[in-house]
């Protein structure tokens, strides 16, 4: 019997597929700005073991691994390298693969680059709005964290210990717009020479855990 360890429970429990036979992966790839660390070495090299023991095991995996080719980090490096955000993700995303052919990581991963799917972005994020669990401020749109009853559950954290602004994401204009200090933005406006997308709530950058 195959048991995985399920975080939420903290306990090893029974692995049951969705669909007898298969398995669907999905694990959060790089932000495509510099070259990989260690840290998404790592990542990469052990789900890719995981991915291969279902194989050897006789299941059939759907394995998915994203790029982030677009956010704060994309936009600034552009700018210092005073070129294109795809220019930018085109050189590490190539990188990347160098680094994922000498580590032995397999080849059969579906690749999604968040610039590729920025109309289903969209669409989630006017979804949230629409359900009251997102909320647009002069063109930037946040996610109420403590709407979602759960939110933190998986990480076992209490979202009243949350460390505010921890992250060196947030700046003093998004902390006097948030309702909450723990709410983060999912879609923020365009400063004007940035690549950007038409949205219902008007030109931005996709900036959505993707």
């Amino acid at each position: 019997m195959l048991q995985i360890f399920n975080t939420l429970t903290r306990k090893k429990e029974k692995f049951e597929p969705l669909k007898p036979g298969e398995v669907s992966m999905y694990v959060c790839g790089p932000t495509v700005y510099n070259y990989i660390h260690i840290g998404n070495a790592r990542s990469a090299v052990a789900f890719d073991t995981i991915r291969r023991y279902f194989e050897y095991r006789g299941y059939k995996v759907n394995y998915v691994s994203n790029f982030t080719d677009v956010d704060d980090k994309m936009i600034n490096a552009a700018k210092a390298n005073n070129t294109t955000v795809k220019a930018i993700a085109d050189k590490y995303i190539a990188a990347f693969n160098e680094d994922m052919k000498a580590l032995n990581v397999s080849k059969d991963i579906i690749h999604p680059r968040a610039t590729e799917n920025i109309q289903e972005i969209i669409e989630f994020v006017r979804d949230l709005e629409q359900e009251g669990y997102a909320y647009n401020v002069d063109g930037n749109v946040y996610y109420r964290a403590r709407k979602f009853a759960s939110y933190g559950a998986l990480a076992h954290i209490n979202v009243d210990e949350l460390e505010v602004g921890a992250s060196n994401h947030v700046n003093d204009e998004e902390f006097a717009q948030k309702e909450d200090p723990i709410d983060f933005a999912l879609w923020k406006k365009s400063k004007g020479d940035e690549i950007a997308w038409d949205s219902p709530w008007g030109k931005g950058p996709a900036r959505l855990a993707y």
